[in-house]
């Protein structure tokens, strides 16, 4: 198995605490879709895909409507992507995406959680050369899959990891999902492979995957470190926080 593997199994990717949040998350990601591809599913990959990750979610048919009307109305604000990099406690790195319609507001905000908890916001290029930009998508495991066969196929399409994870859902149930990573640049391909070949696609986007080796960090700078990383989830302009903390052991 490879790193990406290795990343997501031991960083667990740590979902939105609660619903309320993943709806503004995806509200905020399919609003800056519209807004860089159009409303229409037909020609917009992209937002094909946070559909099918909405509801998978079960986001409410409303929210989606209302974030769609949001990237079409001049008059509301526009949502950018924008990254910020810095240094917490102890030399951990952290790289936080963040969907924000005023980026003052957004980096004082950024600036202020670093600053309590020991840390220091650094400027574009300070930590991003230790993360790799990747598209993944998750589609639904179907009965007989091969999934040896399956990677083997969507080598051609860009793809470099293919994998299966098992799901526990709120109600503990367990299901079978297939994981696929690639160069971030690959996910129209990989995209058109996975609709092309009629498999459910759950969800597609994007993630940062250290390519450093994850540093050790004793339980108390753990506590300190999760601080930070807490702190900066719970702003609602944070749409993702990636560290080079090496995950405590199970």
């Amino acid at each position: 198995m490879g790193r990406a593997f290795e990343f997501r199994k031991e960083r667990k990717m740590k979902r939105w605490g609660h619903m309320a949040r993943t709806f503004t998350k995806l509200g905020k990601e399919i609003t800056i879709a519209v807004k860089q591809g159009g409303p229409d599913v037909t020609g917009n990959p992209r937002l094909r895909a946070l559909m099918a990750e909405a509801r998978s979610e079960q986001m409410p048919k409303e929210n989606i409507e209302r974030a769609i009307k949001k990237a079409t109305e001049s008059k509301q604000g526009d949502f950018k992507e924008v990254i910020y990099e810095g240094y917490g406690p102890f030399g951990i790195a952290y790289l936080v995406e963040t969907a924000t319609d005023n980026n003052t507001r957004t980096v004082a905000n950024v600036r202020s959680y670093f600053n309590k908890c020991g840390g220091s916001l650094g400027t574009s290029g300070s930590v991003a050369f230790m993360f790799d930009h990747k598209c993944v998508f998750r589609i639904k495991e179907t009965e007989g899959l091969d999934l040896d066969e399956l990677e083997l196929e969507l080598i051609d399409y860009g793809a470099e990891e293919v994998f299966e994870e098992t799901v526990v859902d709120k109600d503990d149930n367990e299901s079978k999902e297939v994981v696929i990573y690639g160069d971030y640049t690959s996910y129209g391909t990989i995209q058109k492979f996975i609709e092309e070949n009629g498999y459910e696609l759950i969800s597609g986007g994007f993630e940062q995957i250290p390519n450093v080796e994850l540093k050790e960090v004793t339980d108390e700078q753990r506590s300190t470190l999760e601080k930070l990383i807490g702190l900066l989830e719970d702003d609602e302009d944070v749409t993702n926080v990636y560290t080079t903390m090496k995950p405590a052991e199970e």
